[in-house]
């Protein structure tokens, strides 16, 4: 009986000393707190959604604190506000960030495009659109099955009638429904400013189309004749509107026979 007292006397006492080992060395060992990227990392949104270019908030505290960048504009979720909170704490001057909303560049709602088959699989956006590129006869349209709104962190988009459509005021720019829809149809626009804006990406040619949606572009290049300011270009057959020369003059809406380019306020 003596004997196994006195082993687990022994054992408990080497647990005891090896503890303490640890204990010393983990602090004699320790890394230092970024208090600088803490404090960063406090006032970002935490979303981690990549717009800054990072693999997320804590990444690109990092980043900041330790002079791999000196952009405080980065955090498009954060906006103006958080900028100007980085720079306070980096003595840097604040970068001002523009405003911007995501916009789903597609008006083929269930009563506008025409379908070719009736999709019963897995509700994806991803995985139907591996399946002839989905229901619609339009391979470009949005499916509307709803891969954006899943991802979107803020709850900013809403299926309607078959398209995913986002409410700006909701919306912050982190690109994740950008980097998520597998028909590339999201852009990021700027808010608060009426400038044209072409809903549709389908590149086929007019007349298909035109057979396959009764609000896409089908390449007859009114708008770019309208144009006073030369801000639209043709791409393979479906107009582009250049934000920067569009003075919303709406002389493109208004020649368009499909309406497939309109003046867009978000």
């Amino acid at each position: 009986m003596t004997q196994i007292i006195y082993a687990v006397v022994i054992v408990a006492g080497i647990g005891l000393l090896a503890g303490l080992l640890l204990s010393v060395l983990s602090k004699l060992m320790a890394v230092k707190a970024d208090e600088k990227a803490q404090q960063i990392e406090e006032i970002l949104p935490g979303a981690n959604c990549g717009a800054c270019g990072f693999a997320g908030c804590s990444a690109y505290a990092s980043a900041l604190s330790q002079g791999e960048t000196a952009d405080t504009g980065l955090c498009a979720p954060g906006g103006n506000e958080t900028s100007k909170k980085i720079a306070g704490i980096m003595g840097l001057a604040s970068a001002d960030i523009m405003p911007m909303t995501a916009v789903v560049c597609c008006k083929g709602s269930r009563d506008k495009a025409e379908t070719k088959m009736i999709y019963s699989g897995v509700q994806s956006c991803k995985l139907a659109s591996q399946l002839f590129g989905g229901d619609k006869s339009c391979t470009y349209g949005c499916l509307g099955l709803g891969d954006c709104a899943r991802a979107c962190p803020y709850d900013a988009i809403l299926l309607c009638d078959g398209i995913a459509v986002v409410n700006p005021s909701l919306c912050k720019a982190c690109k994740v429904c950008v980097n998520t829809c597998p028909k590339n149809l999201i852009e990021l626009m700027p808010k608060g400013h009426l400038t044209a804006g072409v809903l549709c990406k389908n590149h086929d040619k007019g007349a298909k189309t035109k057979k396959d949606c009764a609000v896409g572009c089908i390449g007859c290049t009114k708008c770019v004749k309208a144009c006073p300011n030369n801000a639209i270009t043709m791409d393979n057959f479906v107009a582009r509107v250049d934000n920067s020369l569009c003075t919303a003059c709406g002389a493109c809406s208004e020649v368009c026979p499909t309406k497939a380019i309109d003046l867009i306020k978000l």
